[in-house]
């Protein structure tokens, strides 16, 4: 069978798709520009027949691989970019920079293309199509992929159409070892972040009838948000408004002239992203508008949801069992309500993301730290596995297509 093939030349390169992680890990970069983690990255992929595209954007890159013969044009995605925070896992190739952790796996995502490149590139002569292999930084809110299409790195200029198809992989530390999950449709929210602020008019804390304290009114907005969310939204299509920061006052004595509310808001379609911010702004105004203040809505767009199209699913799972059998794919019942720029990949293209289980055999992976964690472990052992399912997706799809 294709994919036992392509698991054991996975595992056969795993110390090379180990020693890149680790690499990359020791020495994570933030944002649009993570030039070092390229340079790793063409250097570890530097004897294989790849064509390189860059653009003026962002440090991103595509590597382009043209099967022996004509025919479909498949993408695979990794994410080169790391988080702003300190790491505490004592591993021997730990972070060496301060403030900086690939505690989102954006490492071993980066090394599991990079090992799908190979495997793929041995095969070359018998692939029918080319295959573009997305190396993509700013990822945890730069927009890193919006910045790519746009470039025209992934496609869509004269003679460099589009690809017909695109997958990715996102790894879970408290998930289970080496099981593969997606579902179809809605598989991560869109995120935008919200900003009230009330304006009332500030004096003396002792004398509060001579104000328009704006605190109170900030506070009745933050419980009428909840109510906004379970009375107008069908529960069945979740969205989340979750107020973080409530900033007003300068000392215990001064009612101040405002108050700012700020949060994130999570929604699963364009529809309701669109219909929250309406509401939103109609609610903190009416309400700041009863105690006599006025009140002000503003939106910072984030991602848009992540959408799977369910052929690309369906290509996947069947992918997956076949690696690992029928207990190696879970077809999630809910999407998290977390967010990935894949997403602006899926709106120009058909495509999948799968999560991929990275807890320790054995361990109770609920109990594993999760992403985002300072303390993120990773069990490398997972990760030819994960190589040979981005290999397969892209194998599958140039062979069959949707069919």
């Amino acid at each position: 069978m294709l994919t036992e093939s392509l698991l054991a030349d996975a595992r056969a390169i795993a110390d090379r798709i180990v020693s890149l992680r680790r690499a990359i890990h020791a020495e994570p970069e933030l944002g649009l520009e993570t030039p070092k983690t390229l340079a790793k990255v063409r250097a570890e992929l530097a004897d294989l027949p790849l064509e390189w595209r860059e653009g003026p954007s962002t440090t991103g890159a595509v590597a382009i691989m043209k099967g022996a013969k004509p025919g479909r044009t498949v993408l695979l995605r990794g994410d080169m970019d790391a988080l702003p925070m300190g790491e505490e896992t004592g591993l021997p190739f730990a972070s060496t920079i301060p403030g900086r952790m690939h505690a989102c796996g954006h490492d071993t995502h980066t090394a599991m293309l990079a090992g799908a490149a190979r495997i793929l590139a041995a095969r070359q002569g018998e692939l029918a199509g080319e295959v573009r292999f997305m190396f993509q930084p700013g990822e945890e809110g730069f927009h890193g992929a919006r910045f790519m299409l746009e470039d025209g790195l992934l496609g869509g200029t004269t003679g460099y159409p589009l690809p017909e198809a695109a997958f990715a992989m996102h790894i879970m530390p408290n998930a289970a070892h080496g099981v593969l999950g997606s579902r179809d449709g809605a598989l991560l929210a869109a995120a935008d972040m919200v900003e009230i602020t009330v304006t009332g008019r500030g004096g003396h804390a002792s004398m509060p009838h001579d104000t328009r304290d704006p605190v109170p009114v900030a506070c009745e907005i933050v419980g009428a948000l909840q109510t906004l969310v379970t009375r107008r939204f069908n529960a069945a299509e979740a969205v989340v408004i979750t107020i973080t920061q409530l900033d007003a006052g300068s000392a215990h004595n001064i009612i101040p002239n405002e108050a700012r509310l700020r949060g994130t808001i999570r929604t699963l379609s364009t529809q309701n992203r669109a219909r929250v911010r309406e509401e939103v702004s109609q609610l903190a105004q009416g309400i700041a508008a009863a105690h006599g203040m006025e009140a002000t809505a503003g939106f910072v767009q984030g991602f848009p949801p992540t959408i799977n199209d369910p052929r690309a699913v369906s290509l996947g799972e069947a992918i997956a069992k076949e690696l690992g059998g029928e207990q190696a794919f879970l077809r999630m019942d809910h999407p998290i309500m977390g967010a990935e720029d894949f997403s602006y990949v899926l709106q120009a293209m058909p495509g999948a993301m799968f999560f991929l289980g990275v807890a320790h055999e054995g361990d109770d992976w609920s109990q594993c730290c999760g992403l985002h964690s300072s303390r993120m472990m990773v069990d490398e052992a997972v990760l030819p596995r994960g190589a040979a399912f981005l290999a397969g997706c892209a194998t599958r799809f140039l062979e069959q297509g949707w069919s």
